[in-house]
């Protein structure tokens, strides 16, 4: 992820305790926004580096599609959404 997109968030508690964050990633090119489930407290620090973490995950595994050398397909992680804003 690129220094100069932003990331705001929000949270709220779910019935079940755990935290559903929304994200919005303002970037010109490339508007984004998602949810990420978390299921321990953490800072506003730390969950926006588990986003850009995800997102580089995301990023790498889209960059190792190559039919000529397959690889074990990567576990879909159901605990973070990202879609087009």
């Amino acid at each position: 992820m690129e220094n100069q997109d932003k990331i705001s968030i929000t949270s709220k508690t779910l019935a079940s305790g755990n935290r559903q964050v929304k994200f919005f990633i303002e970037d010109e090119e490339k508007p984004q926004y998602g949810y990420l489930l978390m299921t321990e407290p953490k800072s506003v620090g730390e969950i926006i580096e588990e986003i850009k973490m995800r997102m580089e995950r995301r990023r790498s595994a889209a960059l190792n599609m190559n039919p000529f050398f397959p690889l074990q397909p990567t576990q879909d992680d159901h605990n973070f959404y990202l879609f087009s804003a």
